[in-house]
């Protein structure tokens, strides 16, 4: 599939998604949302692809916000209708996908970019790195999930510090926080991110779907994170992934999952 505003490439199982918009930052405004949106659902589709990172074009920022442009005139109607389909198209899409996310956070990641990078798995900043959700500066909230994921990353205080400030946080302060789960030079972040992913292809990645689904229940309203455990769990005794993990261990060989 063609997208005009992010590259999609797969290779070695890894597909990497580059928001390529430089010139504006790699800000996020409809049509590359919409983009990014294909290209997650593409890739969680391939049965090549074990692990996705995002990440953004140049050395200046990863998403450094969402279009103001595109916004600054909303009714009060249309701004609930914006952060509704963002969150559904993206930011939730992305976190319930059964694909592993890296988010490889190449210098800014500020409003919707932090809530971007926030929505992945777990995170990876380069040194140069700044983290922020800036939005009360400009009149409006975070709508794109930050009050809500930011508090469970970096608890409530912080996460009311930092909303409340509209400041940023270093790639040290974002490493100590919780934020990110790795620093690296801005030349390393993605063989380092690569690297990870590798470790993560050589697993099942029918175990690592029921995992993430598991997880991320222990963060739902109304829903009991351990019966979801239970579930999963049990779901997996039927997979061949399964079958074949528990023979390679048995006849200790590497195991050699189909991925079924």
């Amino acid at each position: 599939m063609g997208y005009t505003n992010i590259i999609s490439e797969e290779d070695n199982s890894i597909t990497t998604i580059t928001i390529n918009r430089p010139n504006k930052l790699n800000a996020l405004n409809k049509e590359t949302i919409n983009e990014l949106h294909g290209a997650f659902k593409e890739a969680d589709l391939d049965k090549n692809t074990k692990v996705i990172i995002v990440t953004g074009s140049g050395e200046k920022a990863f998403v450094a916000g969402a279009d103001i442009s595109e916004f600054a005139n909303y009714s009060i109607e249309e701004g609930k209708i914006l952060a509704a389909n963002g969150q559904e198209l993206l930011f939730n899409f992305i976190e319930n996908l059964s694909t592993p996310v890296i988010a490889a956070i190449n210098g800014f990641a500020l409003g919707g970019g932090l809530e971007l990078a926030m929505a992945c798995h777990f995170r990876v900043a380069s040194d140069n790195a700044k983290m922020g959700l800036p939005e009360v500066s400009l009149g409006v909230i975070p709508g794109y999930g930050g009050t809500q994921r930011l508090p469970q990353l970096i608890g409530k205080g912080r996460a009311m510090e930092l909303i409340m400030t509209a400041g940023m946080v270093d790639a040290n302060r974002a490493l100590s926080y919780g934020l990110v789960n790795h620093i690296t030079t801005l030349d390393e972040l993605l063989p380092f991110c690569e690297k990870i992913a590798g470790k993560i292809t050589r697993n099942s990645s029918v175990a690592i779907s029921a995992a993430i689904r598991a997880i991320n229940a222990n963060f739902k309203d109304g829903v009991d994170g351990f019966n979801t455990e239970i579930q999963e769990f049990g779901n997996c005794f039927g997979s061949d992934d399964f079958a074949e993990g528990t023979s390679a261990f048995l006849e200790k060989r590497k195991a050699d999952f189909p991925g079924e």
